[in-house]
């Protein structure tokens, strides 16, 4: 099965050819990291926990003084982004608002491609990481906007060298590290842990990580399993020690780590009943 076109609406212009422009040069989203996005798991052709994300982006708008059009404007350039995605292929929807250039008003658009298979693939082999150095305390973005704590925009250079960093170190992804030891998230995921019949994550409201919409469905729905909910912090050695541990996201969906820093994990044997739970499958694109 091969991916269907990639699909782009842009806000007042609807569906624009993927080699048109859609961002001016002098645009602040470009020239300063200055914007927004959220990314969407697309499945049987619609958005899944839409009204989630749009409330984390009006939330991140906010706190950024970012002016944005109304939810119903947002749902209708996602409604038209979907129509027509063939209903049994998964989708990555990525709906992404900047600041525009200078005296004009904002840049928002959304695009539709196919889920990776290395996606997929993390879903169903589980993945290899590497703890990273922060360089901050745990609770440094507690209390200090302008550090962006929780706040999905668009300066996302850290995250992309961090990536890099694992790609060029042998490994698939980072956790970074506070200065006193603790697990926070991943560039582009947050970490989950089970021990002792309790699903923890880290809090976000405590150290600034990212409130994952995907973690907070999970942990909603927890109680499912026989399992009860718990966030807190925790360390690398801890978590050698957890029965589980996992990195979850929007697109790749549930993703356990099967090595820390080099050190294998024993593959948990509840890792199936949560992707199935989130309602992910680990098929290959061929």
């Amino acid at each position: 099965m091969s991916h269907p076109e990639m699909v782009i609406v842009v806000l007042g212009r609807g569906v624009v050819p993927a080699g048109e422009p859609v961002v001016r040069a002098d645009d602040r989203g470009v020239l300063r990291g200055d914007g927004l996005f959220e990314t969407m798991h697309v499945r049987a052709g619609r958005p899944w926990l839409a009204d989630e994300h749009l409330a984390r982006l009006a939330r991140a708008a906010n706190a950024l003084e970012l002016p944005l059009p109304g939810t119903a404007a947002l749902r209708d350039l996602l409604d038209t982004a979907c129509a027509g995605w063939p209903a049994g292929t998964e989708g990555a929807l990525r709906l992404v608002c900047t600041r525009g250039p200078e005296g004009g008003g904002p840049t928002v658009y959304a695009t539709l491609s196919g889920v990776p298979a290395a996606s997929r693939r993390a879903r169903r082999d589980g993945i290899a990481v590497a703890t990273l150095p922060l360089g901050i305390a745990a609770d440094a973005r507690t209390g200090r906007p302008w550090l962006l704590g929780g706040l999905k925009t668009t300066s996302y250079g850290v995250s992309e060298a961090a990536r890099r960093w694992a790609a060029a170190n042998g490994v698939d992804d980072a956790l970074w590290t506070s200065i006193e030891g603790y697990a926070l998230e991943g560039p582009t995921a947050n970490l989950v842990w089970l021990t002792g019949g309790t699903l923890h994550t880290v809090p976000a409201d405590r150290t600034g990580i990212l409130p994952g919409v995907t973690v907070d469905w999970l942990l909603r729905h927890a109680g499912d399993l026989g399992w009860g909910v718990a966030e807190r912090l925790v360390t690398p050695a801890e978590l050698r020690a957890a029965d589980g541990v996992w990195f979850t996201s929007s697109v790749r969906g549930l993703a356990e780590v099967r090595a820390l820093d080099g050190a294998p994990l024993p593959a948990s044997p509840h890792t199936a009943a949560l992707r199935d739970l989130l309602g992910f499958t680990c098929e290959e694109w061929v």
